[in-house]
């Protein structure tokens, strides 16, 4: 089987026709013609339906493509194997946040890795942190930095950072003026939480649960800086990191500690347990475990 009969097979599939394919693939329409055909005797299956003007793969044709792209990924690797024999961080590395995380640690992550390992490449995936672990576990994405706790027997996990919840409150709302709120001080407000899919909506509603009362929750956003604006215009509060402080700046928005229960917000990274993991995602990983030493 050679691989030039493969890719020609891919690209024809990628095209659904065989002229579009050829001048893709700079070979002319008979040699990729021949070249699939050869691939089909070899393989003793047809891989394309021909019967319509665009050609579609056959269930036969959908698993040889796909082996071959799997293929095709592990001699991508090749390079970024030999560089790590060299000792040489590079390559890319596909990071998945959630975006209030990404908002607030992500530029300072990215930054202090491409001064280290400039040849690398980070890939910013911006989902919720439920959708990162299920990435992470099927490969799509090679570190996730998610809200702790994860299911231990399916991730590697390293602890990143534990910051506080505040409340954060228009300046004129009666919570303003209080040194520390409590969370049941919450109960008698419009509350602005992030949609069901992200794990701080869950965090937060049973967290509210705990003390006693269901929040009536007023909006949902996935945007942190929506979520402000939203508290600017008298229209709810938010329970939000103490770091979310340092990228707002509406002179209308107050943050208050929240005591008589504390709330906590763990963060860590985490990689799918027993994937191979590239000396260049090893280096991101222990930069992310020193924090700001250096």
């Amino acid at each position: 089987m050679e691989l030039r009969d493969i890719l020609a097979f891919m690209k024809v599939a990628d095209h659904q026709s065989f002229t579009e394919a050829a001048e893709s693939f700079y070979l002319s329409q008979p040699s990729l013609s021949k070249a699939v055909k050869r691939l089909e005797q070899e393989l003793h299956v047809e891989l394309l339906d021909r019967s319509s003007r665009r050609l579609r793969l056959t269930d036969a044709g959908k698993i040889v493509y796909e082996q071959g792209e799997k293929a095709l990924a592990e001699l991508n690797n090749i390079p970024a194997l030999l560089s790590e024999l060299k000792g040489i961080a590079a390559g890319q590395i596909k990071f998945g946040v959630p975006p209030l995380i990404g908002t607030l640690f992500f530029p300072e992550i990215a930054l202090k890795f491409s001064h280290r390992y400039p040849n690398v490449k980070l890939e910013l995936v911006e989902v919720g942190a439920k959708v990162v672990e299920q990435l992470v576990e099927a490969e799509e994405i090679d570190v996730g930095l998610v809200v702790l706790p994860v299911n231990e027997e399916k991730f590697d996990v390293c602890p990143f950072i534990t910051d506080e919840f505040y409340l954060y409150v228009h300046a004129e709302d009666r919570l303003a003026r209080k040194k520390a709120a409590s969370l049941t001080d919450v109960e008698q407000e419009k509350l602005i939480v992030f949609p069901k899919h992200f794990t701080l909506h869950s965090y937060i509603i049973n967290s509210c649960k705990s003390a006693g009362f269901t929040p009536h929750i007023s909006y949902e956003t996935s945007q942190w800086d929506l979520t402000i604006e939203l508290i600017a215009a008298k229209m709810g509060v938010a329970l939000l990191p103490k770091s979310a402080m340092k990228k707002q700046r509406n002179p209308l928005i107050e943050a208050i500690p929240i005591q008589r229960p504390p709330l906590l917000w763990r963060l860590g990274t985490i990689t799918k347990k027993g994937s191979y993991q590239s000396f260049a995602l090893k280096k991101l990983v222990e930069m992310m475990q020193m924090g700001d030493e250096e």
